[in-house]
């Protein structure tokens, strides 16, 4: 990389590390006062130690030699010993590393308010390992997702920057953890509300800010630099647009357009246009976003209807709105999709992409929550949950609250 690529680089992975703070307000804003800390401690704790994976022998997992290869080898480069001096090479595993950190992080939002910390943190080594690793590798470092057109002798399979290995992995996954852990104690529309609703937009706009890092950051990486300007314009319409969409659908179903409603559909519109930034015409874009809110905002009722507790969302949003994403990609990608140009072929694709990685997720995490809630418990008491468990697992509470006479 020359001395301006560099810069870029190694600003879009700060951007992008930012995010997963922005999850943190985000999600910690959305539950009750006595469980922001343990929310937030969620997102840190994959911070830390997805961090630390990443270089010891994630990053090395995350590239194969053959399509047929489930991942790299681990022991290839333990601690990245090897990488002392290539500048560029570790730039590239340090952005690799903060998508690593978020996606797991985002799967927390699932279990709010119910989840032991020591679990949670067995859980993101393990699913960290097992799954992104793995699906980092099938996606972006020529492993069967990347390969698949080029075996079945179609278009190669569309995901810029995270459709399918971030957002459906992580929604699936959030799916899995929420049917382990099973509902909270009270479990009905509008009994959970934010407590915090400008926290809930502080980390949207930190997720939308350090979003620009993500879509647009690996044209520092072997990308083509005329392609930025389509990225960033389509980050910004298309999240703009799911906005609107999110907002009038509230205003039809509920009678008014709420300020977490606004903050959502912003978190909607970037999941979609994140596999689809470099391959839409900008006013496919804005379609897209206006179908990610709209439907999503649906989408987030369903928990209620099928009975399952995604505490914060995390399937209504980041899967539902991640297969839209993905799939819209078939019908109006640049040149090759159903409309523009193409056939079927990009569809095709993109549907055994996506639904391979959800299928694999939700299994694995499936089975890995339940290994753990039947060995040291993933769920804390019933108790501790009406209380409030940060005081209980953290040992403080988010506010301290003073009495006055």
């Amino acid at each position: 990389m020359d001395t301006g690529e560099l810069a870029w680089a190694v600003t879009a992975t700060a951007l992008v590390l930012l995010m997963t703070p922005g999850v943190a307000f985000f999600y910690g804003g959305l539950v009750k006062a006595k469980s922001v800390v343990s929310m937030m401690m969620m997102s840190f704790g994959s911070l830390g130690l997805v961090g630390v994976l990443w270089i010891l022998y994630g990053a090395s997992m995350s590239a194969v030699d053959s399509p047929f290869q489930f991942a790299g080898n681990p022991f290839a480069d333990i601690g990245l010993m090897s990488m002392v001096n290539d500048n560029d090479g570790l730039v590239s595993v340090t952005y690799g590393a903060t998508f690593a950190i978020i996606t797991v992080a985002l799967v927390s939002g699932a279990i709010a308010d119910r989840a032991k910390f020591g679990a949670w943190m067995v859980f993101v080594g393990l699913f960290a390992t097992l799954v992104y690793f793995p699906v980092a590798a099938w996606v972006w470092g020529g492993g069967w997702a990347y390969s698949l057109g080029e075996l079945m002798g179609l278009p190669e399979v569309i995901d810029y920057a995270g459709g399918t290995a971030v957002h459906i992995n992580a929604g699936a996954a959030a799916l899995a953890l929420a049917l382990v852990l099973g509902r909270r104690i009270v479990f009905e529309k509008g009994a959970h509300k934010p407590h915090n609703v400008p926290l809930v937009l502080l980390g949207a706009a930190l997720l939308w800010f350090g979003w620009f890092g993500f879509n647009a950051g690996a044209e520092a990486f072997g990308g083509q630099n005329g392609l930025v300007g389509l990225i960033i314009v389509n980050t910004l319409g298309a999240t703009a647009a799911s906005i609107l969409g999110w907002l009038v659908v509230e205003k039809v179903k509920d009678g008014k357009p709420t300020a977490v409603g606004a903050a959502s559909g912003a978190v909607a519109g970037l999941v979609a246009i994140t596999p689809a930034c470099a391959n839409l015409a900008p006013g496919w874009a804005l379609l897209l976003g206006v179908i990610a809110g709209a439907v999503s905002a649906f989408a987030i009722e369903l928990k209620f209807k099928l009975g399952f507790d995604d505490s914060l969302d995390v399937v209504g949003l980041h899967l539902v709105a991640g297969m839209i994403g993905t799939l819209y990609l078939g019908f109006f990608a640049i040149d090759t999709g159903l409309f523009t140009g193409g056939d079927l072929g990009q569809l095709i694709v993109q549907t055994i992409a996506a639904f391979g990685v959800l299928i694999y997720s939700f299994v694995v995490a499936f089975v890995l929550g339940l290994g753990i809630e039947k060995t040291i418990g993933f769920r804390v008491k019933n108790e501790d949950e009406v209380a409030g468990i940060d005081s209980i697992i953290h040992g403080g509470e988010a506010y301290d609250f003073v009495e006055t006479k």
